[in-house]
């Protein structure tokens, strides 16, 4: 597994990585997530891990883009029991439901890729089939009242 990338949160909000010593933004973070890395981050000046805030904005960052993220009555009821009730369901229940459902949708897509599969294989077969039993177009001629080729050939 690749090392997790260091990033230093400076006053300013920016974000510094420490391994390619360059500052990057919010997006680049975000792609490197998308390409399976693991962030931490810490504020330049007091050493606290600020990971989650960050991982936080770059959602919400995302969803302004696209002009949702939850439904508004999930908003509501988040904020209305704030952690009294909802720390126990995000910190288990939201992870293990959300890796669930990858882990589903993946057995799914691999599923369809075999059944795809089987579909190129039946093609394949009938093709293959069809090509097999052309000798015996002539004798199915025959059957169908067709003329016969040697009868033709003497007749004349």
């Amino acid at each position: 597994m690749e090392e997790k990338i260091l990033l230093k949160k400076y006053a300013n909000r920016r974000l510094y990585d420490t391994g390619q010593s360059k500052y990057v933004t919010l997006n680049q973070v975000a792609a490197q997530i998308r390409e399976g890395r693991q962030v931490e981050v810490h504020d330049a000046k007091t050493k606290e891990d600020v990971t989650a805030f960050i991982l936080t904005q770059i959602i919400l960052e995302e969803a302004k883009r696209k002009n949702v993220l939850l439904p508004a009555p999930l908003l509501h009821t988040i904020i209305q029991y704030g952690d009294n009730a909802l720390v126990e369901f995000f910190d288990k229940h939201l992870q293990e439901t959300i890796s669930a459902y990858l882990t589903y949708r993946s057995s799914v897509d691999e599923q369809f890729k075999q059944w795809l599969g089987m579909g190129m294989d039946i093609s394949r077969m009938t093709q293959e089939g069809v090509a097999q039993m052309n000798p015996l177009q002539s004798i199915l001629k025959r059957f169908a009242g067709g003329p016969e080729p040697d009868k033709d050939n003497t007749s004349k």
